[in-house]
């Protein structure tokens, strides 16, 4: 990857460009996220006003006001930052939870697809839960402590994922199950994430942080505040996700900016890093109507739950494993302009067999890279397709994801 970044040579008015088109994928993937209600305000993460003071340009995000970029760099600029060096993401809006009780492990497992209870103390898991048809209701990361289970999923389904696990927890007490939940909104939630994140956060911390591998988790000393870490992200780079009070959010932002590595990055630079990395965005990539199976997420079933087969919808999802599935997920590269969000994909006999669900230009490649669905018997590799830009169609080829290596701490 460093080579794609040492052959990378563009002028100041490139940079503008470029930045405006890879902002033009945040609009345009995001536009449903900007579907807030004019009667509500907006709400603001405790690091609203350092945001504003910074120079962030302030967008309505899922019913928050976030920064989609700031003054200092645009959207190109920062997103190749973060891959060289260290960024620091305010993810202070996505919902944080704790389950607590006795049978905490058990009533998770009835609601998302994960193996809870193989998965070691202090680490953490991607997961999904599902609805009664094996649909997608969100995505989550879950981390296992001793004596809570901590979990993070996105902010535009914090109600649908609040009201579902509470319905869930209210029929599990009615039978005698102990388990509890709380919301977690005294903690801002912020991201450093690059290559030199850990170089950095280890000059602020009490512990030594060689030993800390990727989805693993711990409470760190940092500069006197106690802090929930996860080794993990959503660019694709080695990074953390830090749990911190909220009164100390402003003063722990303002320690990490003290290193010239770390700049701030915003939600444009954030939704081009997950896509080269292929991940997946909810809403867009993943809705209640997508299995796992169909989403490329079948590694997220553990082997003991396929066999139990004892989650919300595993009677249609379970048999896709073996059977197959009628669409399946699939990355592609674009010639020619970028193929954006419900942009049509063909074969090359002009027959319409997808839809994309994410796409834009990847400032790592500086190739135009896509996600999105299509019947399956496309999906191979190296396999020729066609999509449709502004009435063209322009030739496409399926590739292997991620589209940019990962480089996460193992």
């Amino acid at each position: 990857m460093s080579c794609a970044f040492s052959k990378f040579k563009y002028s100041a008015l490139g940079v503008r460009l470029y930045s405006n088109k890879v902002l033009g994928l945040f609009s345009t993937t995001h536009k449903r996220n900007y579907a807030v209600s004019t009667e509500e305000p907006l709400k603001k993460t405790p690091l609203y006003d350092f945001h504003v003071e910074n120079g962030g340009k302030m967008v309505p995000f899922a019913g928050w006001s976030m920064p989609v970029q700031y003054s200092s760099l645009g959207v190109l600029a920062s997103h190749l930052h973060t891959r060289e060096n260290a960024s620091l993401f305010d993810v202070s809006h996505m919902l944080q939870m704790r389950l607590t009780g006795r049978d905490r492990v058990s009533f998770l497992e009835k609601l998302v697809v994960a193996d809870l209870e193989e998965l070691p103390v202090d680490n953490s898991i991607l997961s999904v839960f599902t609805n009664e048809n094996g649909g997608i209701i969100d995505d989550t990361v879950i981390c296992k402590h001793n004596d809570h289970i901590h979990i993070v999923s996105n902010a535009a389904c914090a109600d649908k994922d609040t009201t579902h696990i509470r319905k869930e927890i209210n029929k599990f007490q009615q039978r005698g199950g102990d388990v509890n939940l709380k919301i977690i909104d005294d903690h801002a939630l912020l991201a450093l994430q690059g290559p030199k994140a850990a170089s950095v956060l280890q000059e602020l911390c009490d512990k030594d942080l060689s030993d800390f591998m990727f989805m693993t988790a711990r409470h760190l000393n940092i500069k006197g505040f106690d802090c929930h870490v996860t080794r993990s992200g959503y660019t694709g780079e080695d990074g953390f996700e830090i749990g911190v009070p909220s009164p100390a959010s402003v003063h722990l932002a303002n320690l990490l900016l003290k290193y010239p590595s770390v700049q701030l990055a915003g939600l444009g630079a954030r939704d081009s890093l997950r896509l080269e990395a292929g991940l997946c965005l909810y809403g867009h990539d993943l809705d209640e109507t997508t299995t796992p199976v169909e989403a490329g997420l079948t590694w997220t079933i553990g082997k003991r739950r396929r066999k139990e087969s004892d989650f919300l919808g595993a009677e249609h999802v379970i048999p896709q494993i073996k059977g197959g599935v009628m669409r399946r997920r699939i990355g592609f590269i674009v010639e020619g302009a970028p193929a954006r969000e419900n942009a049509e994909i063909y074969n090359n006999k002009d027959e319409l067999i997808g839809k994309v669900t994410s796409g834009g230009p990847s400032p790592s490649l500086q190739k135009n890279i896509a996600m999105g669905y299509v019947k399956s018997g496309y999906h191979k590799l190296s396999t020729e397709l066609q999509v449709k830009v502004r009435n063209r169609m322009q030739k496409a080829q399926v590739v292997k994801m991620p589209f940019v290596p990962t480089r996460y701490y193992k």
